[in-house]
């Protein structure tokens, strides 16, 4: 195996980011060797990836899944075994919210390199998981397309950062009434005008609660306060973010709305490779518009903010608030806007503590996980 190839091991890889992780490997396959292969329990899917790709290691959530592999000399290992593997150089981390925090850590104190998608690894334990990474010289690369847009925008620039600016597509329901919003359905919400995302991030970027999570995100990834964190809503999602320097100089990273491109970057950096891609055309996009986000119409937002802005557990208990909430819509349980409507209550009941430790994070999480099932 050349020097320049990658092991790849990919947490999530019969999601929406690990299937178009995938796509970027089938376009470069000399500079990768999929190592790994994680799942949930579509084992259709992963059997069809681990026939095509051969991976050696292989986690599946389910034992009944297990079951049903086929028969192959692949080690069966947990999400954190694979991700601390000394067969693995490269970690992708696509696994939907709590699940992806303990590889996380992980696969920091086994020093790698880690592509990282799932949001709530830093709205959870930003301040633990940041901390661990420069103990270890472990390197956080943002998969997400606004966070790699910002990262790209710094590259070079040391210092002299005034704002960074987030833009949101706005979702789907961006000119709805509150009354509109009232009666929307689980598969309104998850037909996205714009992106191709798993459910719980298509569902989070319909209540704008992605959003939130993004700017919590980007405090951590890049060590800017929150208050010099903004978003824009962008329908066109073209400009994928801005970072505004003290002189008055913004940047903008503009792209298609493709997620392969910032996989592509985070899997090569710090190279830059020739690939098919959607280019631009910025004459038949013809205009780029921007508003500010209505936070009443959406106050999923707002109370992402409030809570990062007062820190402690109380990130911990948004991220998981909402993840079951997320779930009783998806189940036909509660209304659209009742997702934001548990998320607060649960935030208003809880006595947040100082966050330095995992077990703070995780006896948080599951407080707020059992108080919206009571509520919900």
């Amino acid at each position: 195996m050349g020097d320049n190839v990658k092991r790849l091991a990919i947490l999530g890889s019969t999601g929406s980011i690990g299937q178009q992780t995938l796509e970027v490997v089938r376009s470069f396959p000399h500079r990768f060797q999929v190592m790994g292969l994680a799942a949930g329990t579509n084992i259709e899917l992963l059997t069809k990836q681990i026939n095509e790709f051969g991976p050696k290691l292989i986690s599946i959530e389910s034992a009944s899944g297990r079951e049903r592999l086929p028969s192959s000399t692949c080690e069966l290992l947990s999400l954190e075994e694979m991700a601390s593997h000394p067969d693995v150089d490269l970690l992708v981390i696509a696994v939907t919210g709590k699940a992806a925090l303990a590889p996380t850590l992980e696969a920091i104190r086994a020093k790698k390199s880690i592509a990282l998608a799932t949001k709530e690894v830093l709205v959870m334990a930003g301040e633990i998981v940041i901390s661990e990474a420069k103990r270890h010289n472990a390197q956080i690369l943002p998969i997400d397309s606004e966070p790699s847009a910002i990262w790209q925008c710094l590259r070079g620039e040391e210092r002299g950062v005034s704002r960074l600016i987030l833009t949101a597509s706005g979702g789907p329901f961006q000119h709805l009434t509150s009354e509109q919003l009232a009666q929307v359905t689980p598969q309104q919400a998850l037909n996205h005008p714009t992106w191709k995302m798993g459910k719980k991030v298509t569902i989070d970027s319909a209540t704008m609660m992605n959003k939130g999570f993004e700017v919590i995100e980007a405090h951590w990834l890049f060590d800017i306060p929150q208050e010099k964190i903004e978003v824009l809503i962008h329908p066109q999602s073209i400009v994928h973010s801005f970072v505004e320097f003290v002189d008055g100089s913004i940047k903008a990273q503009l792209s298609s709305p493709d997620m392969r491109l910032p996989i592509q970057y985070a899997l090569f950096y710090p190279e830059r490779l020739l690939s098919d891609l959607p280019r631009l055309d910025l004459v038949k996009i013809g205009a780029l518009t921007f508003e500010a986000p209505d936070l009443e119409k959406f106050p999923c937002l707002e109370l992402a903010l409030e809570a990062g802005r007062k820190g402690g557990t109380y990130p911990a208990v948004l991220s998981a608030a909402d993840e079951v909430a997320v779930e009783l819509f998806l189940e036909g349980r509660i209304g659209f806007l009742d997702i934001a409507k548990l998320v607060k209550e649960t935030l208003e009941q809880h006595q947040s503590t100082p966050c330095h430790s995992l077990e703070e994070v995780l006896t948080a999480d599951a407080w707020a996980r059992e108080r919206v099932g009571i509520q919900g």
